[in-house]
């Protein structure tokens, strides 16, 4: 199926000055530019994406990129997550789908967005579809900052937590690869991401601090692919640093983008 078929693929990026463990995050330099640019460069090189935006609410994000020609949309600073930022700027595209890009992943894989929204594409009655990876990193398992999503026979997101899922109960399974990571990145059909944002928190979404659980209570499928992908989120300087020498490693050896 061709990549616009069903119509237009917007990628939002909101990014915010705000972060607990590391203020401005967001904009902090990397590898010569402001870490969003470099979201932004490499959502841009995803096939099925015709646009990318990034939203802000801060004009200090929107004056650090203005440089790179990074078009940014300016949006309400009240908004209690990132897909009620995106929602906003989805209010005013005329876009079919819509993809939320997390912007402190200045790695992200082009290819792991195509993948992720390519569920939309297979079937139109489809709401929202992400993306996982297997854990084999036992440490990861018991991570609470590390989301477990279990997924039933059809690709279907049973559900999201920041607990151990599945709960391994013989020993002889437990040497048994069987862990998901969620990737945190989303595609959703425009209408319903409207409707989504406008839902009120449910009870599990407010328990595991993980706003897609409100899809899934209230629900709705999620489409769940399978990606090699290992999500790189700068959540600390040390992280940044972290993606500093992957960059730089790549620019050198000529490897991904």
């Amino acid at each position: 199926m061709s990549y616009n078929s069903q119509g237009k693929v917007l990628a939002v990026i909101p990014a915010r000055m705000a972060s607990t463990r590391f203020p401005g995050k967001i904009i902090a330099p990397l590898a010569g530019k402001p870490l969003v640019v470099h979201t932004f460069e490499q959502t841009r090189q995803a096939r099925a994406i015709d646009e990318v935006i990034v939203a802000t609410d801060d004009v200090r994000v929107a004056n650090a990129i203005a440089p790179y020609g990074v078009p940014v949309a300016m949006t309400r600073a009240d908004h209690p997550s990132g897909t009620d930022r995106i929602a906003e700027v989805a209010k005013h595209s005329d876009a079919a789908i819509v993809v939320n890009v997390q912007g402190d992943e200045p790695l992200i894989d082009p290819l792991t967005i195509d993948a992720a929204i390519q569920p939309l594409f297979d079937d139109p009655a489809l709401p929202m579809s992400t993306a996982r990876r297997l854990i084999r990193d036992a440490a990861q398992v018991n991570d609470p900052n590390v989301v477990k999503v279990v997924c039933d026979t059809r690709g279907r997101a049973i559900y999201f937590s920041r607990h151990a899922i599945p709960y391994v109960r013989d020993a002889a399974d437990r040497g048994v690869a069987c862990h998901w990571q969620h990737i945190g990145l989303y595609a959703y059909r425009r209408d319903f991401l409207l409707q989504y944002a406008n839902l009120p928190q449910t009870p599990l979404e407010r328990l595991e601090k993980l706003e897609q659980l409100r899809a899934l209570e209230n629900g709705y499928d999620i489409a769940v692919v399978d990606t090699d992908y290992e999500s790189i989120g700068v959540d600390t300087p040390e992280d940044l640093e972290r993606a500093r020498v992957l960059i730089e490693t790549r620019q050198t050896t000529g490897r991904g983008a």
